[in-house]
């Protein structure tokens, strides 16, 4: 175990490389208090409609600045460095990146999670699965047929990309996630960078046995990716490598996990039954369900919440996803210019009162959880001659929380339990507002954390309890202060406004004309 005498004690870093920004944070051990943190944003460009792209190495050289910026907050503090024991990472899940061992370079842009370019590709391959069944996969990998995940964005890059299918005929080709491609880079990159993944990012590629947590022959030959070509899978707490070069050299990086799962650990869900929600770009509901495996049948996902170790039994997660949160209010921003700043969003729905009855569903390029309708497009309801910009920024808001609501209820239906209160972090729980309206409109109490970093804690949590690192007890963790929020409706309105969303919903469907025509020729 390090030794640190400084003020704070033993520190443990972590980067947190989400799809807006890249972001690195130093915790104290003792305290989990932030004391040195620098963000810096990062840009998503869109080839075409659906298409959603990030170029790699921004994203890499925007975590190194990250660390440097915060270090020197250190430096300010009269903190040393080397009081950092420990570095975990935290990354956007299914965004996939392909480059070149030899040079290092990328061989294409990474192709976001977001993306939604193989919507084709999926209709075709389910003209080979039995009754064209999304679920198909199911029990091999947890995850439904869809573009969101991993495999299919590699499968578009071997057939689209000629580089890529030369890199792989030569013998020279790195296929990864996110975390794999930072963890590489950082340890020495074409100069012995260490290429792995954990069980959390894995379980989100489609290639991955949700039982074995080892790459599975039947889904790698299902979607046509040579399996020498993945990187190793680790668990999510231990340690990997040392970073190579700049300010922090020789310090480990112990702890990975997908940016949902690292922010049910900082909520302190470690228990089967406890949940989260983390509200961002989307919205992401997981469901610790412990040891056990739970496979829905109400359209949710199996994945894994993390395992602690080379030798820890891993815990798994029910998922819910919604594609788009935090992204419509982006929309109502950058398209329509019915807004000038998100951050007028809680002011402006206020003076509405409410939605006027007006419904807004954000389908803009499919809705995940639990639908999984590739074909639907947004659509808003229920507009009459006194609505104003203000109830369909209103309405936009309170999609966010029927969308929760929607999971929620296919998470009950599953696990046959019903919370008693929902556990929230991310960007957008600052607005009180959203979080009142997420408590009415499913029964139960709002619980935000007063420390909004929970993402970034559940990776220096790992990373700081890593075998060898030892600064950080999990066994002897508090949970975080909270505000509360609780329902203020009536079941009878909330129940009346749900029915409602649940017929916009069903107005959203089959808007997709390509998908449209696909369905006529079967």
């Amino acid at each position: 175990m390090p030794v640190t005498t400084g003020k704070y004690g033993p520190l443990v870093g972590a980067i947190d490389e989400g799809t807006s920004s890249s972001r690195f944070l130093i915790f104290s051990a003792h305290t989990r208090e932030v004391v040195g943190s620098h963000q810096i944003e990062i840009k998503n460009t869109y080839p075409q409609e659906g298409w959603v792209e990030q170029d790699p190495k921004e994203v890499l050289t925007a975590v190194k600045e990250c660390i440097n910026k915060a270090v020197e907050m250190l430096k300010a503090d009269d903190v040393d460095p080397s009081d950092i024991v420990a570095v975990g990472i935290t990354n956007q899940r299914e965004t996939t990146v392909v480059w070149d061992a030899i040079t290092g370079e990328p061989l294409h842009n990474a192709i976001v999670w977001l993306d939604m370019r193989t919507a084709s590709t999926v209709d075709a391959m389910l003209k080979n699965v039995p009754n064209k069944s999304l679920n198909y996969l199911k029990p091999l990998c947890g995850l439904p047929i869809s573009p969101y995940f991993s495999a299919l964005k590699l499968r578009w890059l071997i057939d689209n990309v000629p580089e890529v299918q030369q890199a792989i005929d030569e013998k020279h080709c790195c296929i990864g996630t996110v975390d794999t491609w930072l963890i590489w880079n950082l340890t020495g990159g074409k100069d012995g960078g260490i290429l792995i993944t954990d069980v959390t990012n894995a379980s989100r590629t489609m290639l991955m046995n949700i039982e074995t947590l080892q790459w599975d022959p039947l889904l790698c030959r299902f979607f046509k990716i040579p399996m020498d070509l993945l990187p190793e899978i680790r668990s999510s707490s231990e340690v990997y490598g040392s970073i190579a070069h700049g300010v922090l050299k020789g310090v480990p990086i112990s702890g990975c996990l997908g940016d949902q799962q690292s922010a049910l650990l900082g909520q302190m869900c470690l228990r089967q039954g406890q949940a989260k929600c983390t509200y961002g770009t989307g919205c992401f509901l997981l469901y610790n369900t412990g040891t056990t495996k739970v496979e829905s049948t109400h359209g949710l996902i199996t994945t894994v919440a993390y395992q602690m170790g080379k030798k820890a039994a891993p815990v798994y997660a029910l998922e819910g996803s919604v594609a788009v949160a935090g992204a419509a209010l982006s929309w109502l921003r950058d398209n329509i210019n019915l807004l000038q700043n998100v951050s007028d969003v809680e002011s402006l729905s206020t003076q509405a009162g409410s939605a006027g009855d007006v419904y807004f569903v954000p389908a803009f390029s499919g809705l995940y959880a639990p639908y999984w309708q590739q074909d639907a497009r947004g659509v808003i309801c229920g507009i009459t001659d006194e609505t104003t910009k203000c109830h369909i920024i209103r309405a936009a808001l309170e999609a966010v929380c029927f969308q929760i609501r929607d999971v929620l209820e296919a998470m009950s239906k599953d696990c046959g339990l019903q919370l008693t209160r929902l556990q929230v972090d991310g960007g957008m729980t600052a607005n009180n507002l959203l979080m009142q309206t997420q408590a009415d409109l499913v029964g139960i109490s709002v619980m935000r954390p007063l420390m909004a970093e929970t993402t970034a804690l559940g990776a220096a949590m790992a990373a700081g309890s890593a075998e060898g690192i030892e600064v950080w007890d999990l066994n002897n963790i508090q949970p975080v202060p909270c505000d509360i929020f609780n329902p203020l409706i009536t079941e009878d309105e909330r129940d009346a406004r749900y029915s409602k969303w649940k017929m916009a919903v069903e107005r959203s469907f089959g808007w997709e004309t390509s998908q449209v025509k696909c369905d006529d020729d079967r």
